[in-house]
């Protein structure tokens, strides 16, 4: 089994047992040369066996397989064809993120690891998903963009390797779960802009991102 599909595989699974996807919902995909390979349409991702795993041409979007990539894979190509530094793409439902990008409002930055670590986070508004419009809406973002809030359908991130994107993925979710609830208990005290800029120069966090990366 080649590095990428072992990949792909690990975070397919933890993504279910994460709870951030359910059934068939969500996709992911890895670069690999000139071609991603990403999950096919319609699988459980826990259920997806090694060679059904789709191989698809970034430039062109063609491929030869007999299983359909993932509806969303115009989504995956635009990723890919206009950040060339990374490596992964992960699409989710999680629940808090979208709860709160539905009720029209952002997830701020309430503890260290979110501003930290998280570069950007860019949000779009409903667009009809597995569409070309979302598609370009994508591409629009994600030369700079880690985080990809889409309203009323789910998170995409990115990263330069499929644990950096799913890490993203984790701490949007965590951060709007703690966003929720201290909303229901009070006023959240949202991280100043200062505070969080003296978070990522910290060197202890630079570190901690570096090893995301390999």
């Amino acid at each position: 089994m080649s590095k990428v599909i072992e990949e792909l595989q690990k975070y397919a699974k933890e993504l279910v047992s994460s709870g951030l996807v359910v059934g068939a919902g969500g996709n992911l995909s890895m670069r690999d040369g000139e071609y991603m390979y990403i999950s096919p349409s319609g699988y459980d991702l826990k259920e997806i066996a090694d060679h059904e795993w789709v191989k698809v041409h970034i430039e062109t979007g063609h491929h030869e397989s007999e299983i359909r990539p993932s509806s969303e894979v115009l989504m995956h190509l635009e990723c890919f064809r206009n950040n060339s530094s990374i490596n992964a793409c992960l699409h989710a439902h999680p629940t808090y993120s979208v709860a709160v990008a539905t009720a029209g409002k952002e997830i701020p930055p309430l503890f260290p690891d979110f501003p930290a670590m998280v570069k950007k986070v860019g949000y779009i508004d409903y667009v009809i998903p597995t569409t070309s419009l979302l598609a370009e809406k994508v591409a629009e973002l994600v030369s700079d963009t880690d985080v990809m809030i889409m309203r009323n359908h789910g998170v995409l991130t990115v990263g330069k390797t499929m644990k950096e994107a799913f890490f993203f993925m984790q701490l949007t979710e965590e951060s709007a779960k703690v966003f929720t609830y201290s909303s229901i208990l009070g006023e959240p005290r949202i991280l100043t802009e200062e505070e969080c800029g003296a978070l990522r120069n910290l060197s202890a966090e630079k570190y901690r991102a570096k090893l995301l990366e390999r």
